[in-house]
């Protein structure tokens, strides 16, 4: 029983510092709309 509980207070500590660093909504490029240059597209390998 002792190692069931050490084993989730494991998993928890090595999971949660994960989910706590998501960035929530979408993203957004730095700078005014008109000066944004990515996503680039490039040419079409010949």
């Amino acid at each position: 029983m002792m190692k069931r509980i050490a084993a989730l207070a494991l998993v928890c500590a090595l999971v949660l510092p994960l989910a706590a660093c998501g960035k929530k909504g979408a993203p957004k490029a730095p700078g005014p709309d008109d000066k944004i240059t990515y996503p680039q597209t490039y040419p079409a390998p010949d």
